[in-house]
């Protein structure tokens, strides 16, 4: 099974890609858009100057427990810059999202509770919530953490996206809020 097939079958439709979306990534922004794949793995993710955004981050059922996702995290961890990723918000019907929750939990992830994201699917036209985590070698404040975000959503996200979708995601601005005073709960503390 190749590596967008891996991934494909692990995350749903309306957080995924299309094929040619991330393979045209990796040739056209090959300078800040990366592909680590091994046997049991595979890890997408975006590095500019300031911080790193994991797109996508796969490790297969036979290597769960042996420390390859924590092994990975360290690699990213070396470089010395904020690490940012999305989740999905906890189902209680879906076990899989408490365990990732609390996999990053153990990494030392904190969560932007400050940072609302709501985008809508190309695929299904439907607006998912996702959560924002971070992980922070300084004391990197969530503004900043937004502002990765939103250099995210504007040179990854949605690059190329009417060539690619034949219709345009949401205004960076219509989908990423920032709000400090916001006193939205910490999804890792009730882990």
């Amino acid at each position: 099974m190749n590596w967008y097939e891996k991934l494909n079958q692990y995350f749903p439709v309306e957080e995924m890609k299309s094929r040619e979306h991330m393979e045209l990534l990796l040739k056209e922004r090959g300078d800040i858009y990366h592909k680590d794949e091994g046997e049991h793995h595979v890890l997408m993710y975006v590095e500019l100057d300031n911080f790193i955004f994991i797109d996508y981050l796969f490790v297969s059922k036979d290597a769960r427990g042996m420390g390859l996702g924590h092994k990975l995290l360290d690699k990213m961890k070396e470089v010395g810059k904020p690490i940012i990723l999305e989740v999905e918000p906890v189902d209680y019907e879906d076990t899989d999202t408490e365990k990732r929750l609390r996999f990053y939990k153990r990494e030392g992830f904190e969560h932007a509770s400050s940072i609302g994201y709501r985008r809508r699917s190309l695929a299904t036209n439907e607006v998912n919530a996702m959560e924002i985590l971070y992980w922070s070698p300084t004391d990197a404040g969530e503004e900043a953490i937004y502002e990765g975000m939103k250099a995210t959503y504007e040179q990854i996200h949605t690059y190329k996206d009417k060539e690619l979708y034949g219709e345009s995601y949401d205004k960076v601005d219509k989908v990423l809020t920032y709000d400090e005073d916001d006193d939205n709960e910490d999804i890792l503390s009730k882990l």
